[in-house]
């Protein structure tokens, strides 16, 4: 008897805003999300079928030179494609920023001038919205909020062009870099070239993603941090199913034999996906917000009040 009493007098003083998790994320996946992803690397280091096989949809065609006759760019271009993908009722508008001919040339000076100014005028732009006096009830975010570094699996240190993108890109926009086509290097060759990489990411001191804040708890720290040991990602990508033991798997065939893309064993494809898609997607979005747009917000303003404290020069 004094249990029923115990319920009723739960039910009788019960609000209801418990639900207000519901409500928002009813809200939510009726909206959809924005992910914008970069992709900068050489041609031939595999940026497209990566990105085509974390999302697991044909999305991008490689923008690489298909004919030796074919000239070389000379200049770093920029190429953005967008698609609405699907999963268990959450649409993602998913926005890939692609950048053929970076570092393509012999002389690479400012190649990445194209993309650090790319970056920007989605600050830019996203800046004009908020401030325009009738504007969108939900701006249309093009803001960068990944850019997967690609770099070359040589096995030895860093390119000087790669220290320099690296700073440059990691002053505005989440940087994440991996070494592509990773079965070209043995398991020793590769975690050797990791350990050398990240010893001069600290000596350059280029901070990459993710960044530790007052608002992570202890979980998510110890998270971010299994991610830095990770880093960069030696990954391998393919489209391709292959058989192994009977199972149809995503992988590669090469002399030696099969990589499965998937086995943890083989390649760290897996732990760049899940933390792009599974753990960190909605941080990589707001880190984008609250830090580097943030920065550039607060030195645009900054600017424009300086320019309107000026004197009026008498013409």
């Amino acid at each position: 008897m004094a249990d029923a009493d115990t319920e009723e007098i739960r039910a009788a003083s019960y609000v209801g805003f418990d639900t207000i998790t519901r409500q928002i994320e009813h809200k939510l996946l009726k909206r959809g999300f924005q992910f914008n992803v970069m992709v900068v690397g050489q041609t031939g280091l595999g940026k497209s079928t990566l990105i085509n096989t974390i999302f697991a949809s044909h999305l991008i065609e490689s923008k690489g030179r298909f004919e030796s006759t074919e000239p070389v760019r000379q200049t770093t271009e920029i190429h953005a494609v967008s698609h609405v993908i699907a999963e268990n009722g959450v649409r993602l508008r998913l926005n890939i920023v692609d950048t053929p001919g970076y570092g393509d040339q012999i002389n690479n000076d400012n190649c990445w001038d194209p993309i650090i100014k790319y970056i920007k005028d989605q600050h830019s732009s996203y800046l004009r919205k908020e401030l325009t006096a009738q504007r969108d009830r939900h701006i249309q975010d093009t803001r960068i909020h990944c850019c997967l570094y690609f770099i070359s699996p040589t096995g030895h240190n860093l390119r000087a062009v790669d220290v320099i993108v690296l700073k440059k890109l990691s002053e505005v926009v989440n940087v994440v870099p991996v070494i592509a086509k990773a079965d070209s290097l043995t398991l020793a060759e590769r975690d050797a070239f990791k350990q050398k990489i990240r010893e001069e990411l600290v000596h350059h001191n280029i901070r990459l993603y993710p960044f530790d804040t007052d608002e992570y708890d202890d979980e998510e720290l110890q998270l971010n941090e299994s991610i830095r040991n990770l880093i960069p990602f030696a990954v391998v990508g393919s489209e391709r199913n292959v058989i192994i033991d009977g199972k149809t798997v995503r992988g590669r065939k090469n002399r030696w034999g099969v990589i499965n893309i998937e086995d943890e064993t083989h390649c760290e494809f897996n732990y760049l996906r899940n933390f792009l898609t599974r753990t960190h997607l909605q941080d990589l979005i707001e880190t984008t917000a609250q830090i580097h747009y943030e920065a550039f917000r607060a030195r645009q303003l900054l600017a424009i009040r300086d320019a309107s404290n000026r004197p009026s020069q008498a013409s």
